[in-house]
């Protein structure tokens, strides 16, 4: 299940980079991306999700981020580090059943893998303070399970 939620994740980055870049049809992305690549080890439906959802409430997740985008506003993000902060945004907002630093560590790997150098940083800061407003009693949970004496 991970694997295949992984994987949707990818190829959702991927295709909102490319609805970015190109402006295309999501609809039309989404085809293309079924077409192209063997989606047998994906979570179709994952993908589905994320590649509908987040541009129908676009602004509403730049929103809840913006505001974490140290030194750098929203239009001078690149289109890889915007695609990862919509997808982790989108999660931490609707997705509750996927644990929060899940979200950002699938965000963080992506970022090291597409994003320019360090971006992987800035996305690992952006979604910690965005999850600290969205999850805030699983975010102060986990703080102070790593304070306890073990």
């Amino acid at each position: 299940m991970a694997a295949r939620r992984h994987r949707a994740r990818h190829y959702a980055m991927q295709a909102l980079y490319q609805w970015h870049m190109a402006n295309a049809s999501v609809t039309d992305i989404e085809a293309e991306f079924r077409e192209e690549y063997d989606f047998d080890k994906v979570d179709g439906e994952y993908f589905h999700t994320l590649l509908s959802e987040i541009p129908r409430h676009i602004d509403e997740l730049d929103e809840l981020y913006a505001p974490f985008l140290v030194e750098r506003s929203l239009a001078e993000l690149g289109a890889v580090e915007c695609a990862l902060l919509r997808i982790g945004t989108f999660e931490l907002r609707d997705r509750i059943d996927v644990p929060y630093r899940v979200v950002i560590n699938e965000a963080v790997g992506l970022a090291k893998k597409f994003g320019a150098a360090d971006s992987h940083k800035f996305v690992n800061g952006v979604l910690d303070k965005t999850a600290r407003q969205l999850r805030v009693p699983e975010v102060a949970e986990f703080d102070a399970s790593r304070r306890a004496p073990g």
